[in-house]
């Protein structure tokens, strides 16, 4: 399962916050990379939803950013093609990416 959350920006957009249940208490750090899940839960806390929901949320919303922690999260956004492989990174065995649309 997926913690989903849709951030409104100003412009219309969203910041779209997506996490694996089972990360939503942790604190990733390998030295090089640290991202505080457990502090900032709240940024990740929305629905709980299944991979497939997941994807047609994604799809759904105008994202100008997605944050995504965990393996369901990570292959979700890809699913509905809002990362790609080149974007996704890992800290201890943990995928996460993070992308961005820039409009010029």
């Amino acid at each position: 399962m997926i913690y989903i959350k849709s951030h409104k920006t100003e412009d219309g957009g969203a910041i779209l916050a997506m996490c694996d249940e089972a990360l939503i208490n942790s604190v990733l750090d390998d030295g090089n990379i640290f991202i505080d899940v457990k502090s900032y839960s709240e940024f990740y806390r929305g629905d709980l939803v299944d991979g497939t929901k997941a994807v047609e949320m994604v799809k759904a919303e105008n994202a100008v950013s997605i944050n995504a922690v965990g393996p369901e999260s990570v292959k979700a956004a890809a699913a509905a093609m809002a990362i790609s492989e080149e974007n996704v990174k890992n800290i201890n065995g943990v995928p996460y990416a993070q992308a961005y649309k820039v409009d010029y």
